[in-house]
């Protein structure tokens, strides 16, 4: 039988990326989505196609409530998780802090810090020894944000992701002697729809020339990564927070 991963945020962007290329190296994969039913579809449908098996799981990962429905969604269709990746997040468009509402910076953190915990938890309380699960790997997806601190874009985002590298270096710790395995990758400019969102869609086009590769990076770059610290080609790597981010 396949291992199974569940993957927030699955329908797109990094998270649509890494759902295909898990597909193709065996594992079953849950898609999370939040709204576009559609893309999530997609997704199921693709992996289909590869001969592997799929959900799409509807669900707003700063819900608790949703959260925990959609682990136990997943683990119905496709059987006990091997593997987590926390990869739901959403930025806002560029703004100084003295121009965020309060609003705007409350969403941010909902769905990047608050949504990644609710999801880490949820996976800790189904994957741990102690708890009767196998272990397994969790995968959190950061951003090279968090150590540039993106000044005059998203001091929120930024902020929202360095929360993220704290919690792969203390979670790690913490589930160790439970079998799991945490860590984080940190894309840099990558060429998805979240550049869009902050209202720049060419950002990672234009800047990413500026980076020693001279280019963007791709999702299925950041995939490559993910999909290996969810494998047992990464047994003995924990704690690790892993820049993608072709240099920059």
């Amino acid at each position: 039988m396949s291992k199974a991963v569940l993957i927030t945020g699955g329908s797109r962007g990094i998270g649509r990326a890494v759902a295909l290329l898990a597909a193709q190296r065996g594992w079953a994969v849950g898609v999370n989505y939040r709204a576009d039913s559609h893309a999530a579809d997609d997704v199921v449908r693709a992996i289909a196609q590869l001969g592997c098996r799929a959900v799409a799981l509807k669900g707003d990962v700063a819900d608790e409530a949703d959260v925990a429905e959609m682990f136990d969604a997943a683990i119905r269709a496709l059987g006990p998780l091997s593997a987590v990746v926390a990869n739901a997040g959403v930025v806002a468009p560029a703004a100084r802090l003295i121009d965020m509402s309060a609003e705007r910076m409350r969403r941010v953190f909902e769905v990047n810090v608050l949504g990644t915990f609710l999801t880490a938890r949820e996976a800790a309380r189904r994957m741990s020894e102690s708890e009767g699960g196998t272990g397994g790997s969790i995968v959190l997806i950061s951003s090279a944000a968090s150590r540039l601190g993106s000044p005059n874009l998203y001091v929120d985002y930024a902020a929202s992701k360095g929360a993220i590298d704290t919690l792969a270096l203390g979670l790690s710790k913490e589930l160790g002697p439970e079998g799991i395995r945490v860590n984080a990758v940190r894309p840099g400019l990558v060429e998805t729809g979240i550049h869009a969102d902050s209202g720049d869609p060419e950002r990672a086009r234009v800047l990413g020339r500026s980076t020693p590769m001279g280019r963007p990076g791709r999702a299925e770059e950041i995939a490559e990564a993910v999909t290996w610290l969810m494998s047992d080609a990464a047994s003995y790597v924990t704690g690790a927070i892993l820049d993608v981010a072709g240099g920059r």
